[in-house]
């Protein structure tokens, strides 16, 4: 669910601070045309006992109405700007100086997020990642704010090789050396915490057919056990967390903590996107509310109390992508609630999941849990008649862009084949690398009409193009 190239979004780090539980967040993103302005927002957020909010750029309207609140703020540094951080020291420090320095302490930033999701960023901004969260430390350091805000930088689960069973995850190969030991060491000696987005809906859209909605839902259900330690799991967002947790450890950094970023279910979908609709947004968020309010770690983590970061706090009626996109709120842009849910510790003393029902959702059971991949991670289809491709069209560099840039990275195309030297990387154009992109969206997507438009950019053909290498 990132947000690249398109818009400032906020994330709530938390929404409250428990001594026995973790802390709940949710994701502020402003890709709306009618959205209310940032001092409403802030009255929104005091008013629902929110303490913590995570901004997705450092937009001065933004941070200055933050000023005095109270609120903790995390800000972010765009992926865009990752190559000028790594490059110059003496970007990283006006960028500080400005950005940080500037607002704080009368803003409380308290942390800062280098990069979104760098390694499905289409643009390859994989190598810059470490050295600008080391020239951004620096910078911190340079204005004794070291010790104060803390750097990170939101992984997606398709940085996993393996996620199934929880036990046996493990990094992808390549990232390793170049990128995961390397940060790990830098968050170990800094004293800060990984950033994982995690998102079961995609899973469970994805493989319907063997994952039970209870499972997913953090409702009644057998459980699955991990056949490697015998733990035994009762809903999937706790398995995939410990499949990061398993890939820390194969790695010796078991001692890092790690935050949930992101994690959300839409209220609303096309007719492909199985599961989304109120129902299960209400009961997958609330659950996953109290499961967190109510303290306890993973099977892998026991002692691990989380903060978890809900997505969204709007429903934002500017994204592109499937409807589930725009329908990820918790509140309507009239700051009406989408469904009910709590929010605090006395809410939770009332919270029920209405929707639950007796034998779960469908009533089926976990059978096998593939390794599963956030969508998009993996362009095999295994619906093969009717044969159609996705491919861009002549509308401009922008709109090409754009849609590349969506495909890649909120739709969670797998576009590694188009990185340089990759398999598909010849021909090095960007109406060719905008065609695979929006290929591996559409196919992903089972081939929905709506699925390949990108803003007017696509259409979908009957013969594969011979002027494109497509994987699928």
């Amino acid at each position: 669910m990132a947000t690249l190239f398109y818009s400032i979004s906020f994330f709530l780090l938390a929404l409250f601070s428990l001594t026995d539980g973790g802390s709940i967040g949710v994701n502020y993103g402003r890709i709306g045309g009618d959205l209310p302005s940032a001092f409403k927002v802030v009255k929104l957020l005091k008013s629902q006992g929110i303490d913590r909010v995570r901004v997705y750029d450092t937009d001065p309207a933004v941070l200055k109405s933050l000023s005095g609140t109270g609120i903790k703020v995390t800000v972010n540094l765009p992926n865009e700007l990752l190559y000028a951080a790594s490059r110059k020291q003496s970007f990283a420090y006006g960028w500080i100086r400005r950005n940080v320095v500037a607002y704080y302490p009368h803003t409380e930033i308290n942390s800062i997020a280098v990069g979104n999701e760098v390694f499905v960023d289409p643009k390859n901004t994989t190598g810059f990642l470490i050295p600008a969260i080391k020239n951004i430390h620096k910078a911190l350091v340079k204005y004794k704010l070291d010790s104060v805000i803390k750097l990170s930088s939101p992984i997606a689960l398709s940085a996993l090789q393996n996620s199934y069973p929880s036990s046996s995850g493990s990094f992808r190969p390549e990232l390793i050396e170049p990128v995961f030991k390397p940060m790990f060491e830098f968050l170990r000696e800094t004293g800060s915490f990984l950033m994982v987005n995690a998102y079961p809906f995609f899973a469970y859209e994805s493989n319907s057919d063997v994952i039970s909605l209870d499972y997913a839902l953090f409702r009644e259900n057998p459980g699955v056990v991990d056949p490697n330690n015998g733990f035994r799991y009762f809903n999937l967002f706790d398995a995939q967390i410990d499949a990061v947790f398993a890939a820390m450890t194969a790695l010796k950094y078991d001692d890092i903590p790690l935050v949930v970023s992101e994690t959300g279910w839409p209220s609303k979908g096309d007719d492909n996107e199985i599961g989304a609709s109120v129902e299960n947004a209400a009961a997958y968020n609330g659950n996953l509310i109290k499961r967190v309010l109510t303290g306890g770690g993973t099977p892998l983590r026991p002692k691990a109390n989380l903060t978890v970061f809900l997505f969204a706090l709007f429903n934002e009626n500017k994204k592109p992508g499937p409807v589930s996109e725009r329908n990820y709120g918790l509140f309507y842009p009239n700051m009406e609630k989408v469904y009910n849910i709590p929010f605090t510790m006395e809410d939770l003393k009332n919270f029920k999941d209405e929707s639950s029902r007796n034998g779960g959702g469908d009533g089926s059971v976990v059978r096998d849990l593939t390794p599963v991949k956030r969508g998009g991670n993996d362009n095999s289809n295994s619906n093969r008649s009717g044969q159609s491709w996705c491919v861009a069209k002549d509308v401009g560099k922008d709109k090409l862009q754009s849609g590349l840039d969506y495909a890649c990275g909120e739709g969670r195309a797998d576009c590694r084949a188009i990185q340089p030297g990759a398999t598909c990387y010849d021909p090095d154009t960007l109406e060719a690398h905008a065609s695979f992109a929006f290929n591996s969206y559409y196919q992903k997507m089972g081939r929905a009409a709506s699925a390949c438009d990108f803003d007017g950019a696509a259409y979908v053909v009957t013969a594969q193009p011979s002027t494109y290498c497509f994987n699928v």
